[in-house]
């Protein structure tokens, strides 16, 4: 299984959230955030929390299966592109399992071969 972290502009998130369901991913986590990047947005405002920060970001989590990761990829990096620099990044780390808490019981798949 992978898990897949997105920093994305807050404007995209709606438009990529809804692909993301509509393709059949449809747990996903988002977090507001803040950030610092190579790109510095002119339109940025100074945070009244950190005084370092330059962009408000919205960090999208989700996990899926190993065959699914690369088209979540695609679907992100096509739905968060804009015009513009400064788009985000993802990351993909592996994970080793995942448990239902109601359950108890493991959610990954297994191949049968």
């Amino acid at each position: 299984m992978k898990e897949i972290k997105a920093y994305i502009k807050p404007k995209r998130v709606q438009v990529v959230v809804e692909s993301l369901r509509d393709a059949g991913f449809e747990s996903v986590t988002l977090s507001k955030g803040e950030g610092t990047g190579a790109h510095k947005d002119p339109e940025a405002s100074p945070s009244l929390d950190f005084h370092f920060t330059d962009s408000p970001i919205v960090k999208l989590e989700l996990v899926c299966q190993n065959e699914e990761m690369e088209k979540a990829v695609q679907l992100i990096c096509g739905k968060a592109k804009t015009p513009d620099p400064g788009d985000g990044i993802i990351y993909v780390s592996e994970i080793d399992d995942a448990y239902r808490i109601k359950t108890g019981k493991s959610i990954k798949r297994f191949d049968m071969k």
